[in-house]
């Protein structure tokens, strides 16, 4: 039997809305010990954004981080998967969207955890270096 989404996501996602500004959701991802949050209109998923793209989309370019907003590096629209699906599916969508977290969503499109490169390595083999490293207590 395949393994499901909801048995390797990281569940209770955490949200902010695109006006939220950027050192605050750096801040949640800290210490929640997370490397994405999602960025919601009312109960609407409207993007993601990781601590990559604080890195690229905003350091990187010259963005000033005290006045930039989630909104502005946000990825729009991001692929979803279900809890229901098979973990697999999860694989393959990051694989062609070159992507490492994927949101998980209701059947109403309400977020409900996502799912990360490190979840699937650490279900898949748990001896791997990545399962490892995702398994490691962070040095914050």
């Amino acid at each position: 039997m395949a393994q499901l989404v909801r048995n390797v996501m990281t569940r209770d996602p955490v949200c902010v809305t695109a006006d939220t500004p950027v050192t605050i959701a750096a801040k949640r991802m800290r210490d929640h010990d997370i490397g994405d949050v999602l960025v919601m209109s009312g109960d609407e998923l409207r993007g993601i954004v990781t601590d990559r793209d604080i890195v690229v989309r905003g350091l990187a370019t010259g963005v000033d981080m005290d006045l930039a907003r989630v909104g502005d590096l946000a990825t729009p629209q991001p692929a979803c998967v279900s809890p229901q699906d098979p973990a697999e599916m999860a694989v393959r969508i990051m694989r062609e969207l070159s992507v490492r977290r994927l949101p998980v969503c209701d059947a109403d499109g309400t977020p409900v955890g996502v799912v990360s490169l490190g979840d699937l390595a650490v279900e898949h083999d748990p001896h791997s270096a990545l399962a490892e490293i995702s398994e490691s207590t962070p040095n914050v």
